[in-house]
């Protein structure tokens, strides 16, 4: 099934508040200890983040920083439209308005569902250099049929399709500066990006702060879904939609990619969105830690210049949105 023209779909563009990497530093310094016993925030030079753990398509976070939503929940739920199926790379390069430019996309979204024939998770991670050519490290996550078992694909670097849904973090894939966020033994209630999340909310107020890049769980377990196949039936609530999905503990270490946001923006965003791959054979969309007491984190963040909203819906609700 071919992906959607990009040039007929709705774009919207805002800019974003993009405070300094070392306030946003001291912001989260303060703030995450409510949330887990040791934090430590520093202002660094992105690691390769192509080598040994992270295993990206590009090195680094930095160069055209920008955030993008593609659809939305309500192009899965209560019934599934099928047509929609986004094209990554000529979405990314409309909204970063240069189809010449080398680009990195990573983030969580709902996989390209034609290619297994099956609903799955999609982690995207691919790299478009400046001559087209495509470079994929992305996968996805289905379930067994007995829904007892995650099973996760490395996706062909000839498959750049998403599917309903996505939350997408672009960037030039250049070296520089980005935020490192360490934190271990959770003490709060709040998963590890929420805890950053709602720190930055609560201290920008009404101005527009968001982040993307890639985080470990380095140490412990952490509660993670996967969708079982498109319901032959509308799914209408929370207690319908808990059903239909299913949750794993899945072990250490586990590479989650994705966004985080403040606040919609007037354009119906979801607020925080990561889905995770490893080299173990688990992935899928991220929750919480389970094993608060032993858990670390380490992500690497960049501060997005701008969101875009791509074919935002019209009729729109707010469940399935976690």
């Amino acid at each position: 099934m071919a992906s959607i023209d990009t040039t007929i779909l709705p774009f919207e563009e805002k800019p974003l508040h993009t405070p300094p990497l070392e306030e946003i530093r001291n912001v989260l310094e303060t703030s995450l200890t409510s949330n887990f016993e040791h934090v430590k925030v520093e202002v660094v030079n992105c690691p390769n983040l192509m080598e040994e753990p992270f295993h990206l398509a590009g090195r680094g976070l930095n160069g055209s920083p920008t955030l993008v939503e593609l659809g939305g929940p309500p192009y899965l739920l209560p019934n599934v439209d099928y047509t929609k199926l986004y094209d990554l790379v000529s979405v990314s390069q409309r909204a970063l308005n240069d189809t010449k430019k080398e680009f990195l996309a990573i983030g969580a979204g709902a996989g390209p569902y034609p290619l297994i024939n099956s609903n799955c998770e999609g982690m995207f991670n691919l790299k478009v250099n400046a001559n087209g050519h495509v470079i994929s490290e992305s996968h996805l996550a289905r379930v067994t049929p007995d829904r007892k078992k995650p099973i996760l694909v490395k996706i062909p670097s000839s498959e750049t399709r998403c599917a309903l849904l996505g939350n997408i973090f672009l960037s030039e894939g250049k070296s520089g500066k980005v935020l490192k966020v360490s934190c271990k033994k959770r003490t709060g209630p709040k998963d590890f990006i929420a805890s950053i999340r709602t720190a930055l909310e609560h201290h920008y107020n009404n101005q527009t702060v968001g982040l993307g890049g890639v985080f470990l769980l380095k140490n412990g377990k952490a509660k993670q879904h996967v969708m079982s196949p498109f319901s032959e039936t509308p799914i209408y609530t929370e207690d319908e939609l808990n059903t239909w999905l299913n949750f794993f503990d899945m072990s250490a270490t586990l590479i989650a990619v994705g966004t985080l946001v403040t606040n919609e923006c007037d354009l119906d965003l979801r607020l925080q969105h990561f889905h995770s791959f490893s080299r173990h054979g688990e992935g899928g969309h991220y929750h919480i830690d389970t094993t608060p007491d032993v858990v670390e984190y380490e992500g690497y963040f960049n501060v997005g210049e701008k969101i875009v909203r791509v074919d935002k819906p019209i009729n729109t609700h707010k469940f399935g949105r976690d």
